[in-house]
């Protein structure tokens, strides 16, 4: 695959492919075979896919609020809209019920993300091909603002990993991906943004660190409570780990960030960014401190690095390792991998 803003497209699937298990499924290997020069190009091709699934297995149906006026009795009674229908000589009862319908939010959702993707210059001919065969069978289902979504929960009747997937991978198209022209018209920026980015690549790692299991660690994203000496937490931000890896009374704690530059620069000198120095710290001593002394507490500034060289670095901070490093996202899966257990076995090996 292609090299499009420092990333190897293929990184990009095989990180999705972690954040979505659902693409690590048969039934998707071949797609991390194909030769896709624009993410535009990528994303096309799983939704062209995943439609086509759901349109197989029958399209993907949902009860959905409804109203109508009917001869006889379907749900709710509207007794204001049926006694006007009354003195308006109608023999009906105005109702509301839930329907089992087709035009419910996952295909709008995908619909939506279907017309954007044709309407983009960087989606190979041949994809777009796929994405106007599948979109017939979705007629019934309308379109949605890409800003106004209200993304599901992800309860979903069937396929839920799959409808979740789909939901997830729509969401960085409308997120990361929309930019309004002067029109007022929506098309697709280039390629996914920063931020949108970032939280593949946090969610990247936790899923990769969760279902590899290197050095037999265990991850998870836990909440860590303010080491208070008294009084409430009222005020305070929240602490949410990107990544937390344990085993045996260790504990790393990795803040994942996706970033143009690892530094910031001052007049002519160049420093690792303050606000993100300061954040991890804050991460390893409070999580020392609800761990107890037993506990050995570590942290890690993860960026991704994707031009620039920066080797690694690590600091003992008031009794904490606190330690700063890249994940080349520019280098074959298969070294990204590597780097990542190189990682988990620095801390947890032995």
């Amino acid at each position: 695959m292609s090299r499009r803003s420092g990333i190897l497209v293929r990184n990009v699937y095989c990180m999705l492919a972690y954040a979505f298990q659902a693409l690590r499924q048969k039934r998707w290997e071949d797609l991390g075979a194909e030769n896709f020069e624009h993410v535009h190009d990528l994303f096309a091709a799983i939704l062209a896919r995943g439609m086509a699934r759901q349109l197989k297995q029958g399209i993907y149906r949902e009860y959905v609020p409804a109203e109508a006026e009917l001869a006889g009795l379907r749900g709710r009674i509207d007794m204001r809209r049926s006694m006007l229908s009354r003195l308006a000589g109608r023999r009906t009862l105005a109702c509301a019920f839930d329907e089992l319908s087709e035009d419910n939010l996952l295909n709008r959702i995908l619909k939506t993300a279907a017309l954007l993707l044709l309407r983009h210059g960087r989606v190979h001919a041949s994809r777009k091909q796929r994405l106007l065969q599948v979109l017939p069978g979705y007629a019934y289902a309308g379109t949605i603002d890409p800003s106004q979504v209200q993304w599901p929960s992800g309860r979903f009747q069937r396929g839920a990993a799959e409808c979740r997937m789909l939901a997830g991978l729509c969401r960085l198209l409308f997120d990361g991906m929309l930019l309004t022209t002067e029109q007022g018209e929506l098309r697709l920026a280039s390629f996914l943004d920063g931020q949108q980015m970032c939280r593949l690549f946090e969610k990247f790692i936790l899923e990769y660190y969760s279902q590899e299991r290197p050095c037999g660690v265990s991850a998870s994203s836990p909440w860590i409570a303010w080491a208070l000496d008294g009084g409430q937490a009222r005020g305070l931000p929240a602490m949410l780990t990107d990544v937390a890896l344990e085993k045996d009374g260790r504990c790393l704690v990795i803040d994942a960030k996706y970033y143009g530059s690892v530094f910031q620069s001052r007049g002519a000198q160049s420093t690792f960014h303050s606000a993100n120095l300061y954040q991890i710290f804050a991460y390893v001593k409070n999580m020392a401190a609800a761990k107890g002394p037993s506990a050995t507490v570590s942290g890690m500034l993860l960026y991704a690095a994707t031009g620039e060289r920066v080797p690694p670095s690590s600091y003992q901070m008031s009794g904490n390792r606190i330690g700063v490093r890249t994940l080349d996202l520019n280098r074959p899966f298969e070294e990204i991998k590597a780097q990542l257990d190189g990682i988990a076995s620095e801390h947890f090996a032995g």
